[in-house]
């Protein structure tokens, strides 16, 4: 980093005429970026402003940048003794000197030529050092692409913009000043000449100094003036001031050019940015919206204006809407649990087959025995030729049918389903229907229950709870359970069992104001048939198949839109069969066969 140069002035050298020191020039580093860093660099300084050129012999090329030092700020940096740093408005050089001797002369120096420099004042006017820089940088620019100005910033460039402007207010100045000396100079010659014709007759009669007068080529005769010469009037040099002015302004225009390419490339960049904050703000404001009708619904919870009733304030859409989600909400915690549970082997359950075909002597045997009749007379009745029962789903051998039914208000829609499954009995879909030990590994809609009494080997009384869906409020059920084998009253008779499960009153399990107390009165009526094995074979699974038929007769005890309700039907009914059915053939795959 050292010099390669002596100056070619010092601080203390000034221009006798004019006041101001004159050039002062010598090598420096300066910092250009992170890849090239510090390159030696020739800086000259005159009249007020700081140039500096790839080298001194490259000086006829044109400068490779300037700074006005009428605002600069140069500060001597903190731990380095040879660097200083000059910055006006955002431009900043970094610049390094050989030693700190140099770097103290360097600094005095621009200290010195700020403080002589009058912004504006007649001795400070003179032609600038670097404009051979200008007029090279003007003729250059239609030869010079603009990739030849790559990694100049925007704001480097309104930095050169504001040294043009003070070099151009200076020689604006300059120029003034001579226009209006030659404007004087005019018009004290018009009155001199004006003065000479008034006193003409008194020039012939008196005796002329030599040299005072002259006779032209036409006998009149014309006072001697002194022309004023360009370079006359006040020192300026007319002809170098306006090529310096042309200059300057050839400059001012290739850096406006270049101000202009620059905003107009940073213009895509600057749409693209505001394209992102725009689609920032519209997604703020959607989460925004979202999260606001979210807090609105859940101010709902506990508001009894908001919940299950016919005065209740949300409409049927909501109502739906909001179940909806939480059913959806309740699946997916549901399908995680079942991925994660781990379900412990339980042998089938073998008891002989009178204890399920007796009828009981417990006090709600008759009720059971009704029950079943009524069952095996109208469920397993073929619903093709009622006009009244309506096909709502039909996957593959599962179809479900519903009919409508309404009372004082209350959705009381009866439903009935029919589907095949093979590989499996009556007998064994039946138990796991029945046993409350696996309840809950098929049951998703339950949140607790228990066995309020144990009537006999085949008949309990259970109470349990279904998980809230909100707004809908929860629902307790409390109900006897019975598991029968029907004996066949004729040698082709399928194989058939049944569980019925219908509501009942107990003194353990009273009605409470948690949930509303829901009745219902359900069958499932399974019927096995076997197709005979080829030759000797013994029946397999594979010969077997499992007729089921369920039925479902439901008072939710309470009002909620019958919209809603028979949506949730159609939906939920379907997924429990599928559901629970998989699960007993997953159940009794290699297991010996129930019948």
């Amino acid at each position: 980093m050292s010099e390669k140069s002596s100056s070619s002035g010092s601080d203390e050298d000034v221009d006798p005429e004019s006041g101001q020191p004159v050039e002062f020039g010598g090598v420096l580093s300066k910092w250009t970026n992170y890849i090239h860093g510090w390159q030696d660099r020739w800086v000259v300084l005159k009249n007020n402003t700081l140039s500096y050129y790839k080298s001194e012999d490259e000086r006829e090329y044109g400068c490779r940048g300037s700074l006005c030092l009428s605002k600069a700020v140069i500060t001597p940096h903190e731990f380095d003794e040879c660097r200083f740093d000059i910055s006006v408005n955002d431009s900043v050089w970094y610049l390094r000197a050989e030693d700190p001797e140099h770097r103290q002369q360097w600094i005095e120096s621009i200290e010195l030529h700020k403080a002589e420099s009058g912004y504006g004042s007649e001795t400070s006017l003179r032609r600038h050092g670097s404009m051979l820089s200008l007029t090279s940088a003007a003729s250059a620019l239609s030869s010079t692409s603009t990739s030849s100005f790559k990694g100049h910033r925007l704001r480097e460039k309104l930095a050169e913009m504001e040294t043009f402007r003070d070099i151009l207010c200076r020689q604006v100045d300059t120029l003034q000043k001579y226009f209006d000396s030659c404007a004087d100079a005019v018009s004290k010659d018009e009155f001199q000449r004006d003065t000479v014709e008034e006193d003409e007759d008194e020039f012939l009669t008196t005796a002329r100094p030599d040299g005072e007068h002259n006779h032209n080529n036409n006998g009149s005769k014309e006072k001697l003036f002194s022309p004023a010469s360009p370079k006359g009037i006040n020192g300026i040099d007319f002809k170098g001031e306006a090529i310096t002015f042309k200059a300057t302004t050839a400059g001012i225009l290739s850096t406006l050019s270049h101000c202009i390419e620059l905003m107009v490339k940073r213009e895509d960049s600057w749409q693209k940015r505001l394209d992102k904050e725009l689609e920032k703000r519209r997604r703020a404001e959607d989460a925004y919206k979202s999260a606001m009708n979210e807090l609105k619904k859940k101010s709902h919870y506990g508001g009894p204006d908001y919940e299950e009733g016919p005065n209740s304030l949300i409409n049927e859409d909501e109502f739906f809407d909001a179940v909806e989600a939480e059913l959806d909400r309740q699946d997916k915690i549901e399908e995680q649990c079942q991925s994660e549970k781990v379900r412990t082997p339980r042998p089938a359950l073998v008891s002989p087959a009178d204890v399920f075909s007796s009828i009981g002597t417990h006090q709600f045997a008759n009720k059971v025995e009704e029950m079943v009749q009524n069952h095996m007379t109208y469920s397993l009745q073929d619903v093709g030729g009622d006009a009244n029962w309506q096909l709502v789903i039909e996957e593959g051998e599962m179809k479900v049918y519903r009919r409508e039914v309404e009372e004082n208000g209350i959705v009381l829609d009866p439903l009935k389903a029919t589907h095949s499954v093979k590989g499996v009995t009556g007998h064994e879909v039946c138990h796991y229907f029945w046993d409350t030990d696996v309840r809950n590994d098929w049951e998703t809609t339950i949140d607790n229950f228990n066995v309020v009494e144990t009537l006999s080997d085949n008949a309990i009384i259970v109470y349990q709870t279904h998980r809230r869906v909100w707004p809908a409020s929860q629902r307790d059920v409390l109900y006897l359970s019975a598991i029968r084998k029907i004996l066949a009253t004729n040698e082709n008779d399928p194989d058939t069992w049944l569980v019925c499960n219908f509501s009942v009153d107990h003194d353990k399990a009273p009605p409470t104001n948690r949930c509303i107390r829901a009745k219902i009165n359900v069958a499932m009526i399974c019927q096995t048939l076997v197709s005979p094995p080829e030759g000797d074979k013994e029946i397999s699974r594979d010969n077997i198949l499992c007729k089921i038929t369920y039925v479902a007769n439901v008072n939710p005890g309470g009002w909620a839109p019958a919209s809603v309700l028979r949506a949730v039907a159609k939906r939920e009914y379907p997924k429990f069969l599928k559901r629970f059915t998989s699960y007993v053939q997953d159940k009794t795959a290699g297991n010996p066969i129930l019948f």
